[in-house]
């Protein structure tokens, strides 16, 4: 993100984040809708492989949340980095249940 530079009257300089425009909100709305048509459309195409659709439903599913935290919760600007860490930690111990209580169940 660029920064604009102005001259203060003491002679100081004061730095001012320029505003995000509505252009790259739409850009990423569009891409949002773009993966779940492409989403449904596999789903919907009945003659599509079933593990290629649930492969292809993750990834869409993965891209979705990145894009949706980067640019929606605004995680890709600076000084986010403690919610970030917080997420990711919240994912991990998760992902880490989710994986127990499988082999919790399974377990012979």
């Amino acid at each position: 993100m660029a920064t604009e530079q102005h001259s203060a009257s003491n002679g100081s300089v004061k730095h001012r984040h320029r505003q995000e425009g509505p252009q790259r909100h739409i850009v990423v709305f569009v891409f949002s809708v773009v993966l779940t048509l492409i989403a449904f459309a596999a789903v919907a195409a009945g003659g599509v492989n079933a593990t290629f659709a649930v492969v292809l439903l993750l990834v869409m599913a993965v891209l979705q949340v990145f894009l949706q935290m980067g640019f929606w919760m605004h995680l890709k600007d600076k000084g986010h980095l403690l919610p970030i860490i917080f997420m990711l930690g919240g994912f991990f111990i998760a992902g880490t249940s989710i994986v127990m209580a499988l082999y919790w169940v399974w377990w012979d």
